[in-house]
């Protein structure tokens, strides 16, 4: 954790259902965002939650609101914990949903959204689709697919880990 909440340990729900993004993967992601100035005062999307540890990372560096999207039960407590943890609660709000459930109901568009499903996931392009942002930053096992009307703003891999950068076609900053 870097910024405001730096040296907080969060905690992270029991059992195999959710894959925490390593240390070093989420610095990069940052220093990406920082670079592109994506993530001050920026409206955040943290689809499939998980432990909240993107979402955070994104308040803790100066995001102005994160939404929190998550349906299991336990990495929902671990999001409320980690949130009072890393004091960045009031700028928070936690959906308790799929994502695939809270895109259904056409949110508001927002600045960043941060998508790292579980790595079996694989309908990248159904689910960017309905996404609302003007860039995604998409986690998983292998390179996404973007859909149609989306161009690739960067891609890295990182071991096992591969880190899609999207924007919308033709928007600035790619």
């Amino acid at each position: 954790m870097a910024g405001t909440a730096k040296g907080r340990r969060l905690v992270a729900p029991d059992g195999r259902d959710t894959r925490p993004t390593s240390d070093r993967v989420r610095e990069s992601i940052f220093n990406a965002l920082h670079s592109l100035g994506a993530i001050e005062d920026a409206t955040v999307l943290d689809l499939f939650a998980g432990s909240g540890a993107l979402g955070i990372e994104a308040l803790s560096r100066g995001a102005a609101h994160c939404t929190f999207v998550e349906a299991a039960p336990a990495a929902v407590a671990a999001i409320r914990d980690n949130l009072v943890i890393a004091g960045v609660a009031e700028r928070a709000t936690i959906e308790v949903r799929t994502a695939e459930a809270y895109l259904a109901t056409r949110p508001a568009p927002v600045d960043v959204a941060l998508c790292d499903p579980p790595y079996a996931f694989a309908d990248w392009p159904a689910l960017l689709a309905r996404v609302p942002a003007a860039l995604v930053v998409c986690e998983s096992d292998r390179p996404v697919e973007l859909p149609p009307g989306w161009d690739a703003a960067r891609t890295r891999g990182y071991g096992g880990t591969v880190v899609t950068f999207g924007r919308p076609a033709g928007a600035d900053g790619t």
